[in-house]
């Protein structure tokens, strides 16, 4: 069984709490037996698979096998192409350099609801929405990527694992895949 969970803010990926005020997946009703395949950060949003079937999370979250992941950052200022490059070169993170990767800014700007509780806003520093497609997912990577080049993270969302994109399902809801969503996520 392979599950797509629109992950609301401040929710852990995982079922156990951790004793910060954070809701857990428990509170879902997800059938028995699911686990989370990767994780996204109690303040990220977006999508999350959780699946019953042994084996899916190295199939999917190992970067050699090159599994694609987008995020959607709403971003500090307005990144100019320099940033965007440096992006996608890698950037230097937690002592390390990140993959290579694809980052442009959204154009048209998604219109996205409003967080609970929003996000911060500056009244003389303008946002936007940035596209970012990864192949590996470290501990807080995206925002540390943004921090990186200038452009912290106000907002962070995924919206695609593979080919599946999070379309038509709210914050908080969850759904089996079709066997041709599937196929998307696993291809």
């Amino acid at each position: 069984m392979l599950l797509a969970f629109h992950k609301p803010y401040a929710v852990l990926s995982q079922f156990t709490p951790d004793g910060s005020p954070n809701r857990t997946l428990a509170g879902f009703g997800f059938p028995p037996g699911v686990y989370p395949l990767g994780r996204l950060d109690a303040d990220s949003e977006g999508l999350l698979l959780l699946s019953d079937e042994p084996g899916l999370n190295a199939r999917l979250l190992e970067p050699r096998a090159g599994h694609g992941r987008i995020y959607w950052a709403q971003v500090e200022r307005i990144p100019e192409a320099q940033a965007l490059a440096q992006l996608e070169a890698g950037v230097r993170v937690a002592g390390r350099r990140t993959l290579p990767c694809r980052a442009r800014l959204l154009d048209p700007q998604p219109q996205i609801a409003p967080r609970d509780p929003p996000i911060r806003f500056r009244k003389n520093v303008p946002d936007c929405w940035i596209e970012l497609e990864l192949v590996e997912g470290k501990n807080r990577q995206v925002r540390r990527m943004t921090a990186a080049v200038g452009h912290p993270t106000l907002r962070l969302m995924r919206v695609q694992i593979g080919d599946f994109r999070l379309e038509g399902l709210a914050a908080g809801a969850w759904r089996e895949l079709t066997a041709t969503e599937r196929r998307k996520v696993l291809s």
